[in-house]
């Protein structure tokens, strides 16, 4: 059974946050899932992935190609990974059930603290998430640093 880790993204963006639990999550021996809901949004958080420093290289592809099953980090908009992940990363508000968190080790769902919209959506995660009995966590980097602030 897994948790459900949410990222309350107030100092960093995404696009720098993302690259660094995705290490965390490849030094785990996890295959990673990031599940979006927009295929451009997808497309370009693929193209940061690439341009980042050579010695952080995270071997990553975008969903559609002829080795997704083979991707140790599969960036898509689906529902079904093909990668046969061990961790979800889900962004942008993406949806994300009680059974993937109790199926796979880790689901992090990431969202913007500026955008009004994406906190209220976390919270609606949070609730049916920890309303179906998984297992949570919150963190913030408000202070500059990651902290936990609630586990439930």
């Amino acid at each position: 059974m897994g948790a459900a880790y949410f990222y309350h993204l107030t100092q960093k963006p995404l696009e720098v946050t993302l690259p660094m639990l995705l290490g965390k999550a490849l030094q785990a021996g996890w295959r990673v899932t990031v599940r979006g809901t927009d295929a451009a949004r997808m497309d370009w958080l693929d193209q940061k992935l690439w341009l980042g420093p050579e010695e952080g290289f995270l071997p990553h592809g975008l969903a559609g190609g002829p080795h997704d099953a083979a991707q140790p980090v599969l960036l898509t908009v689906a529902h079904e990974a093909a990668n046969d992940p061990q961790c979800l990363m889900a962004v942008d508000g993406a949806e994300v059930a009680p059974d993937e968190v109790n199926r796979l080790e880790r689901v992090c769902i990431l969202f913007d603290g500026n955008d009004r919209a994406a906190v209220d959506a976390a919270r609606g995660q949070w609730r049916t998430l920890t309303g179906a009995g998984c297992s949570a966590q919150y963190w913030s980097e408000e202070s500059g640093r990651w902290e936990k602030k609630a586990e439930a």
